[in-house]
């Protein structure tokens, strides 16, 4: 991977939707070329899929919260991971050094319905405990990272 490489991918991270020749008039390359690059980068993986950034508000999901699970000492990890899945609320999940094991990010429409998560998530075989923080607004997600380039 070369500059050209880490520009494209900043690139496509500020506007998904760049057409292959904005992206060449802004890396000097030819539109033919700047498709290969791109295709390369999604063949390996590198580039693994394209999203819209929505108004979680307009979808009814005003309610974002933090929730670390603190498995059982006996969890089968793979069983608490699969049941988490499972849970279309949570957006992320990643596993973590420390006391939790693991920290979701959920979004739901009410408090009631993040109560009602936590239950479902807590009464999980190998869930010990969860600890919860809501937001209460976001200032920024999803920001790409400057001058990979």
């Amino acid at each position: 991977m070369d500059s050209i490489d880490l520009r494209l991918i900043e690139l496509l991270r500020e506007n998904a939707r760049s057409s292959y020749a904005e992206l060449a008039r802004k890396v000097g390359l030819s539109a033919p070329a700047v498709h290969e690059r791109v295709g390369k980068l999604e063949a390996a993986g590198t580039i693994r899929g394209y999203r819209a950034e929505v108004d979680h508000e307009a979808l009814g999901l005003g309610v974002t919260a933090l929730i670390g699970i603190i498995e059982d000492s006996g969890a089968d990890t793979d069983d608490v991971l699969t049941a988490v899945r499972a849970m279309p609320e949570v957006e992320s999940c990643y596993f973590m050094a420390g006391v939790e094991s693991y920290q979701l990010t959920v979004r739901v429409g009410t408090i009631a319905e993040l109560e009602q998560l936590i239950v479902r998530i807590n009464r999980t075989p190998g869930v010990a405990s969860t600890r919860t923080a809501i937001a209460l607004s976001t200032k920024w997600e999803n920001r790409p990272q400057p001058g990979l380039a």
